[in-house]
């Protein structure tokens, strides 16, 4: 993966759904089975795991792509 993620928060509700942020901001809420996962592999690396269930993060190929003959201008 790319650089480190960071910014990231969850907070985990009464109901079972899980709602992570980004900068303060809402990124993605999750409900049900998904909550439930989410809440077993958060232990890990939180920032990470974080990053990859809301899609924000780098893969580490931006510089690689922009370089791609379909992609110059």
């Amino acid at each position: 993966m790319g650089g480190q993620a960071e910014g990231f928060e969850y907070v985990s509700r009464a109901d079972g759904s899980v709602i992570i942020m980004h900068h303060g901001r809402v990124a993605t809420k999750l409900r049900g089975g998904r909550a439930a996962q989410f809440l077993a592999e958060v232990e890990n690396d939180p920032q990470q795991v974080m990053a990859r269930w809301t899609g924000n993060y780098r893969r580490g190929n931006e510089r690689m792509a922009r370089q791609h003959p379909r992609n110059r201008q």
